[in-house]
């Protein structure tokens, strides 16, 4: 397969606005797709090589990417760094040096997908001594055998700034086209793809065995499960209302959500961003090899920090500063000791359990685990008591938690999904917005006056599952430090698309556009009725959306996707909660 029929798709892809465009582009390119390589279109396609849990990236950095360039065009070190600080896009760079060089790439072989796939593979896996000088050969090899169309991406594509904007759900939207014949089977093959979170390995089961692959689709230790999300609620008796008068009420842990593979002795560990944190956690992996008496299991819980001279539960931001570490591994464990809480058990010697109600699932967990210092069962009881369950929750929170999650007891583990089967209870809920909430951005506004040169304001946005778009709720401008405003080009330089991107819905002109892609949370003082902002838009009040009055930053929120951003759902649900107050 050529690979400058990818290149033509993502220019097209590129310029387009809508959505469903953007899905019909894929559906084509997909039906052009031999299935032996599907797999290998899907994820250059998203700009990656694998699934983001292989931990395998193509890895040159922008410096390596122009020297490849100068290379392969003839051009000085000198004009190509002149170039990219006019142009700012590698792509562009490599597209416009190597049209000199065009006429001679007229009289070599056309690249192919095969081609560029093993290239780009193989220069990802180059380490050791003389490496860096490898992977600048052996990229400026490929370029000189491309168009300047397909060098455009290909530069786009190493340095990670593809910025095709595609989602996960327009992929899954276009194979349900392209090979069950339309885009109600999306369902069932979203479900695959929940349970293997592999996008790439589910596009080549569905085009080579077709739906019934797809209904014979089993979890793999090795490839993480897309985690089951809980919506929120601010009282006790619309929690229990909701879930028909009685509920598992566990303990709400604040840390680090973790997914544990175990097969016979061997562990792997994944993040709820499906990171593999395998190595950054020995003590846990260590803590579970020795305390699952399964052959094999994938287990669910929450890693949490905890204060090694009293006990004491620690915040999220003590485990985050393990994360992301590649040394020094052996002197974080002493400096920031954990505990794995485990509420979940997904699979167990051969038994897929997700659809197995999750009082069933709770009980099987209970009978595995051994527990010790480093490994614990999550605290829980089961309940309709109203009063029991408050005196509960004030335990819960006397011990350190967050709250509590309550959850059905006869409930299926939902897979990537967000849903009332599990409802957050945090003791910062009342009936105005005293929570937090987790927004995308996605376009920003110049600043003026002291900000001139950076943003004055963020665009933020709330995630619809049902439209996969994110819709405006407020401009944040508040809470950032001098230093935080001076970086905030930079941070989202490589997001920057160059109109409103397709999943973002928006009535508002930003001066910036970005793809959605950072997750911001924020604070704010109430949620009123808005003309401006498509989140809510008719819902109360027609021709009205919903906005946060008087934003401000708590932080970025690294450990969410922008598929876990606070709801259209849970805005509207919060601005009901607060006419009740009201009234």
């Amino acid at each position: 397969m050529k690979y400058a029929l990818l290149a033509d798709t993502y220019e097209v892809v590129e310029k387009t606005t809508k959505r469903l465009e953007m899905r019909d582009l894929l559906v084509d390119l997909f039906k052009k797709t031999p299935p032996e390589i599907i797999d290998k279109v899907v994820y250059l396609t998203l700009g990656e090589l694998y699934p983001p849990f292989v931990g395998i990236e193509v890895g040159i950095a922008e410096k390596m990417a122009l020297k490849s360039i100068a290379i392969a065009s003839g051009a000085s070190d000198e004009q190509v760094v002149k170039a990219f600080k006019e142009k700012g896009d590698i792509g562009l760079v490599a597209e416009e040096l190597l049209q000199s060089r065009a006429q001679a790439a007229l009289f070599r072989e056309p690249l192919t997908v095969e081609q560029v796939y093993e290239i780009l593979d193989r220069i990802a896996r180059a380490s050791g001594p003389g490496s860096y000088e490898e992977k600048i050969k052996s990229f400026a090899s490929l370029l000189a055998d491309a168009t300047p169309k397909e060098a455009r991406y290909l530069g786009r594509t190493v340095t990670k700034r593809l910025r095709l904007g595609i989602a996960d759900m327009t992929v899954l939207d276009a194979l349900a086209i392209a090979f069950a014949g339309g885009v109600e089977y999306r369902v069932e093959i979203e479900r695959a793809y929940n349970l293997s979170s592999d996008l790439g390995h589910v596009a080549r089961t569905l085009a080579e065995g077709g739906m019934e692959a797809i209904h014979e689709f089993k979890i793999t230790i090795g490839k993480p499960i897309r985690p089951q999300l809980a919506e929120r609620l601010a009282s006790l008796e619309e929690i229990l209302d909701k879930l028909g008068g009685i509920g598992s009420a566990e303990y709400k842990y604040d840390g680090l959500r973790l997914q544990g593979h175990i097969r016979e002795g061997s562990v792997m560990l994944f993040s709820r961003r499906l990171e593999n944190l395998t190595n950054q956690f020995p003590d846990v992996c260590k803590a579970l090899v020795e305390g699952v008496k399964a052959r094999e299991a994938v287990v669910d819980g929450e890693c949490v920090p905890v204060d090694p001279d009293t006990g004491e539960l620690l915040p999220f931001q003590v485990v985050a500063r393990r994360r992301g570490r590649k040394y020094g591994i052996e002197e974080a464990m002493r400096e920031v000791p954990v505990v794995l809480f485990l509420f979940d058990l997904l699979y167990l010697d051969g038994n897929d359990l997700t659809a197995a109600p999750y009082i069933e699932r709770r009980k099987m967990l209970e009978q595995i685990i051994e527990e010790s210092d480093k490994l614990r069962l999550a605290k829980y009881i089961v309940s309709s008591d109203k009063r029991e369950i408050e005196r509960y929750f004030e335990k819960a929170v006397a011990e350190g938690t967050e709250g509590l999650i309550l959850k059905s007891p006869s409930s299926v583990y939902e897979a990537g999904k967000r849903g009332f089967a599990w409802i957050k209870w945090k003791r910062s809920y009342r009936s105005e917005m005293a929570d937090t909430v987790d927004l995308v951005a996605v376009g920003a506004f110049a600043g003026r006056g002291k900000r001139a040169g950076t943003y004055g304001a963020l665009l933020m946005a709330a995630y619809d599952p049902e439209t996969d778009s994110f819709k405006t709720v407020c401009k944040l401008g508040s809470g950032f430090t001098d230093e935080d405003l001076a970086k905030l080009p930079e941070i989202f330089k490589p997001h920057m698309f160059d109109h409103k991107h397709p999943r973002v819905d928006s009535t508002m002109e930003a001066d910036f556009w970005f793809v959605p892609t950072k997750v911001l949370e924020v604070i704010g003082d109430e949620i009123t009725l808005s003309p401006l902002h498509t989140c809510g838009l008719d819902v109360i009040k027609e021709g009205s959306g919903l906005a946060i009055r008087f934003p401000r930053l708590i932080r970025f929120r690294e450990d969410r996707t922008p598929e876990d951003a606070t709801t259209v759902g849970e805005i509207i649900e919060m601005y009901e909660r607060q006419l009740k107050h009201i009234r």
